[in-house]
C-alpha cells in the first residue's frame, strides 16, 4: 500500500463488506520493515506520512539502489523516487529494475505507473540556469499525486514576464519559487499571492554568492509574509513540503 488513500480505501472496502477483516488485517500484519543489511527498507512510512520512502542515490552504490528499489517494488510500490543519481548509476540501476530518468534533475523514478493530478502547485524560477532544481521539485511534486504548473525564466529582472502571469500565480495552492543570485523572487512572488510560497534558493552566481548562501540569507530575511525556505538546491524538499500543503485539503474532503 502506497499512502493513506490506499489504506482508506482498504478500510472502506472492508465496511461496505466487499473485503473481510481477515484479509485487511493480513495485509497490516506485513513486517513494517525489511533488513537488507545496508539498509532497513521502511514500508510503514507511507502509512505514517502518506507517500513511500525516498531512495538519496548519492552515495549509495547502484547495486545497494538496485536491493532498496526491488525490496520495495516487491511490496507494490510504485514511483520511487531516487534523488541525486548520476547517470552511470542510473543506466546500472535501469538494467534491473523498471526505471524512468530525468538527467537534468539527476532524479530517477523507479517502477514508474499512473499518478493522480490533484489541486495546483506552481513551480517559478528566477532564470534558466536554475531549472535543473526546479525540476527535480516539479518531479517529485508530480509523482507524489499533483498538479504541476512550471514558470521557468520570470526572475525580477524582468518583472514583467512575472506579472504576465499573475493569473496562474493566483490560482495555485501553493508556489515553490526557486532562485539564485540575489534570491528576490521568492519575496515578490510571496508579495503577490495569498497561498503559502516554498523559496528554494540555488547555487547559481558569481563569487559573492558564495554557492547559494546569498540567496539562502536573502530568502530567509523576506520581508512577505507566508514564505518558508528549503537548502540550498534542495528541489526535492520543496517539492515533498508543496505536496503535503497541496494534498492536506483533499485528504480533509475525504475524511469528511
Amino acid at each position: 500500500m502506497d499512502n493513506r488513500h490506499e489504506i482508506l480505501k482498504l478500510l472502506r472496502s472492508v465496511a461496505d463488506g466487499t473485503i473481510t477483516p481477515e484479509k485487511a488485517l493480513l495485509e497490516f500484519k506485513e513486517s513494517p520493515f525489511e533488513d537488507l543489511g545496508y539498509a532497513k527498507v521502511d514500508f510503514h512510512r507511507s502509512i505514517r506520512q502518506g507517500a513511500a520512502e525516498v531512495i538519496y542515490g548519492a552515495s549509495k552504490t547502484p547495486e545497494q539502489i538496485i536491493g532498496i528499489a526491488s525490496a520495495m517494488g516487491e511490496r507494490g510500490c510504485g514511483n520511487i523516487l531516487i534523488t541525486r543519481i548520476g547517470p552511470e548509476a542510473a543506466d546500472l540501476v535501469g538494467k534491473s529494475v523498471p526505471l524512468e530518468y530525468h538527467k537534468d534533475a539527476r532524479l530517477a523514478i523507479a517502477f514508474p505507473r499512473e499518478h493522480a493530478s490533484l489541486g495546483n502547485i506552481v513551480v517559478a524560477t528566477g532564470g534558466t540556469s536554475d531549472i535543473p532544481v526546479a525540476e527535480e521539485a516539479s518531479l517529485t511534486a508530480e509523482m507524489m499525486g499533483n498538479k504541476v504548473t512550471r514558470l521557468y525564466d520570470v526572475g525580477v529582472a524582468g518583472l514583467h514576464r512575472l506579472l504576465s502571469n499573475l493569473d496562474v500565480l493566483m490560482s495555485a495552492r501553493c508556489v515553490v519559487a526557486v532562485a539564485g543570485m540575489e534570491g528576490a523572487l521568492a519575496s515578490v512572488i510571496g508579495g503577490l499571492v495569498d497561498c503559502p510560497v516554498i523559496a528554494v534558493p540555488t547555487s547559481v552566481g558569481y563569487g559573492a554568492n558564495f554557492g547559494g548562501l546569498s540567496a539562502l540569507l536573502s530568502m530567509l530575511n523576506s520581508c512577505a509574509s507566508g514564505c518558508s525556505v528549503v537548502n540550498i538546491d534542495n528541489g526535492f524538499g520543496a517539492g515533498y513540503l508543496a505536496s503535503r500543503i497541496n494534498q492536506m485539503e483533499g485528504l480533509e474532503n475525504e475524511q469528511q
